[in-house]
């Protein structure tokens, strides 16, 4: 028996593992996807009645666009519920050569970044809710018709609201690298200007682009920031606090 078949039967068993994994991975994705093709059509009557904007007519702009539209949704909808079932899978390979604290750091980091993501995600739909009824009425009073594209309009929504749910999960990346010792609680302090730079420039390139929605969407951002240095210092005993 050469090296690579004693290679191939000493871990044959891992990779028969993560094929399966793999399998089922799929298979979810697959009906996640599917359901989401399905539910568009309510995706699309809750958005028009959530948003109840006033002067705006939303359009199609080809016959299949719906059709497209749909698939785009389904797609979306298979990355984010698959996605939380793939770190899992992802922990539970991993688990039996991670150390007792790493294993804890992964088990607390998962739901405390999903709950950021969601927050994040919802604090975006109810940033852009006002901005979007701010521009419908700027647009109206000065005698433009507001002819929205459906599919530009519900995919601006989520996208930016998704993005700014991964903003929200930055605490956990700072928390991570400090942990590593790439970064340090005085590093983040002595640039704490410059970090309050880049969240509003990230911010500003997404929409609304107004200067009150700008306040708004970083102010959270910035106390992230703060929290997180807090709650990464040092106690008395040099250990972190997070541990």
């Amino acid at each position: 028996m050469n090296n690579f078949q004693r290679s191939l039967a000493k871990y044959g068993v891992y990779f028969e593992e993560l094929r399966a994994k793999l399998l089922f991975l799929t298979k979810v994705f697959v009906i996640c996807f599917i359901i989401g093709f399905l539910v568009t059509t309510p995706v699309i009557r809750f958005f028009i009645a959530y948003f109840n904007i006033t002067d705006v007519t939303i359009v199609t702009t080809s016959p299949f666009q719906l059709i497209e539209f749909a698939m785009s949704v389904g797609f979306f909808s298979a990355c984010i519920i698959t996605l939380p079932i793939f770190i899992y899978h992802l922990y539970s390979f991993l688990k039996p050569g991670l150390l007792k604290a790493e294993r804890k750091i992964f088990v607390l980091s998962l739901p405390l970044g999903l709950l950021l993501f969601i927050f994040g995600f919802l604090y975006g739909g109810g940033m852009l809710y006002y901005g979007i009824k701010l521009m419908a009425k700027v647009n109206a009073s000065i005698g433009i018709a507001n002819y929205w594209d459906i599919t530009k309009f519900v995919s601006q929504i989520v996208l930016t609201s998704s993005l700014l749910g991964l903003l929200f999960t930055f605490p956990l990346i700072l928390t991570f690298l400090m942990r590593l010792g790439i970064v340090s609680v005085n590093f983040l302090r002595s640039k704490r200007r410059h970090a309050f730079v880049v969240v509003f420039i990230l911010v500003s390139l997404l929409p609304p682009t107004d200067g009150l929605s700008l306040i708004l969407m970083a102010a959270p951002l910035v106390l992230l920031f703060e929290l997180t240095v807090f709650l990464n210092r040092k106690n008395n005993n040099g250990r972190n606090l997070l541990t």
